[in-house]
């Protein structure tokens, strides 16, 4: 028995005042309203209505429970009515967790417009660095960097790919000599950004050949701007988004080393629990999403 289908037959002959007409409503054959309100009564283990060839009628017990199961009923159409322009466009409130950083310089001036464009969004943007479980504390979507994708129940949207740099500012290349090789980084002052996949360990590539450097610092800091605050004041070298420091090369405050040899990469991805009945509120943030991690070709290399 499908109780949902049993209940709304009940209602629909108890309201009505007749099997046949219940019929017609619902769409169902005259046997299948008799076995519907049939099987109810047998589940329940009492008789609900009362009828003859000619006439029906509600027992003590049928009208009571009708009372009840019209409510319940009534209570379900008004949670489906309520969720409906939910299912239809963006709206309701959004919850969504990204790393700060990453946030500050690829999309968090777009907030005002996104929110203009959907009206009916209510945004919660929490900036934090700590990866956070998004199902246990109820995030519809999360901004992940990794190196290599975890293995995860998931899904992930590749947002774009950011390349590191090593640098540091002139005037301390000049004070403690610029490396030339990856071993040479063991005698200069390390800034370390104690979250992500190169914390503690900073990976060279070049001609088939692997260097790992460990990272010794005395200054650790949980902002990759904090790390770019303290290589502009000539504290020591670090490896760092290019994009965080784009314009203090180019402006000169900053200056890369080791070119010649690959670098860390970290591929952000946009995080949400499942691909079945993606809300309309996160598949439009995720469309903003890839519109800004792509609207600065230099940034994402």
């Amino acid at each position: 028995m499908d109780r949902f289908t049993a209940l709304q037959v009940f209602r629909h002959v108890a309201e009505l005042g007749s099997f046949a007409e219940a019929s017609r409503k619902l769409g169902l054959s005259p046997p299948a309203i008799s076995k519907n309100v049939a099987e109810l009564e047998a589940y329940l283990g009492v008789r609900l209505i009362n009828r003859t060839t000619r006439r029906m009628a509600l027992t003590e017990e049928g009208r009571i429970y009708l009372e009840h199961v019209a409510r319940g009923l009534d209570a379900f159409i008004a949670a489906e009515a309520a969720l409906s322009p939910a299912k239809s466009s963006p709206a309701g409130r959004l919850r969504v967790n990204a790393p700060m950083t990453v946030a500050l310089t690829r999309f968090s001036e777009a907030i005002p417009q996104f929110l203009s464009h959907y009206p009916d969004i209510s945004l919660e943007l929490h900036l934090d660095d700590r990866r956070v479980d998004i199902v246990r504390e109820g995030f519809d979507l999360a901004i992940r960097g990794y190196s290599n994708l975890e293995d995860s129940s998931l899904i992930a949207r590749k947002l774009g790919v950011m390349r590191h740099v090593l640098c540091a500012a002139p005037a301390y290349f000049e004070e403690h000599g610029k490396p030339l090789t990856p071993s040479d980084l063991k005698a200069l002052d390390h800034i370390r950004f104690p979250y992500g996949g190169n914390a503690d360990v900073w990976e060279f590539k070049k001609d088939g050949r692997l260097e790992r450097i460990a990272v010794v610092a005395r200054y650790s800091v949980s902002s990759s701007l904090a790390v770019r605050d303290a290589l502009r004041a000539g504290f020591g070298v670090s490896l760092i988004p290019f994009p965080y420091v784009e314009k203090d090369l180019h402006e000169g405050r900053l200056e890369t080393a080791l070119d010649d040899w690959v670098k860390a990469e970290i591929t952000h991805y946009a995080i949400y629990p499942s691909r079945q009945q993606v809300a309309p509120k996160v598949r439009a943030f995720l469309e903003f999403l890839v519109r800004q991690f792509g609207a600065t070709p230099s940034a994402i290399v």
